[in-house]
């Protein structure tokens, strides 16, 4: 990954950050600044935004496989939402959705459980590690 999120708080010197941006430099990565909020920029963008594509496929509008399509295609992404959730381990996804929304410094709307989620991680369904998520992976976890 070529990006770095360096993350200031009050507390970070002016020169300990510059310090940062330059080790960033000098290893071929891009920082970004942010500061210290649940998330930071990537995560906090992309989490709620895998969470809506849950909502959309558990009132039917559409399913797993059109939303990554979709996703790839109309938007220029590596992988859909689903395609990511599985990656990520979807136990993953609901700590942090779990963790945000018990903190209550995002909007909660955006964390809401899905009871889609909940039950796939019930279930024992996490995704590539234990060879099914949203998509089977040949009873070979990792293995799509």
């Amino acid at each position: 990954m070529k990006l770095v999120e360096v993350i200031r708080t009050d507390a970070t010197s002016q020169d300990a950050f510059d310090s940062l941006l330059d080790v960033c430099t000098r290893m071929k990565k891009t920082p970004v600044s942010c500061k210290d909020t649940p998330g930071f920029i990537v995560n906090r963008l992309l989490v709620p935004y895998m969470m809506e594509a849950f909502r959309i496929v558990e009132r039917g509008e559409a399913t797993p496989q059109d939303v990554d399509i979709a996703m790839k295609l109309g938007a220029g992404f590596p992988m859909g939402p689903f395609e990511l959730a599985d990656f990520v381990g979807l136990d993953t996804t609901k700590f942090i959705v779990d963790g945000w929304r018990k903190e209550g410094k995002i909007d909660a709307n955006l964390v809401a459980s899905v009871k889609l989620l909940d039950d796939l991680v019930a279930q024992g369904n996490l995704g590539r590690k234990s060879g099914q998520g949203f998509y089977p992976y040949n009873g070979v976890a990792g293995r799509k």
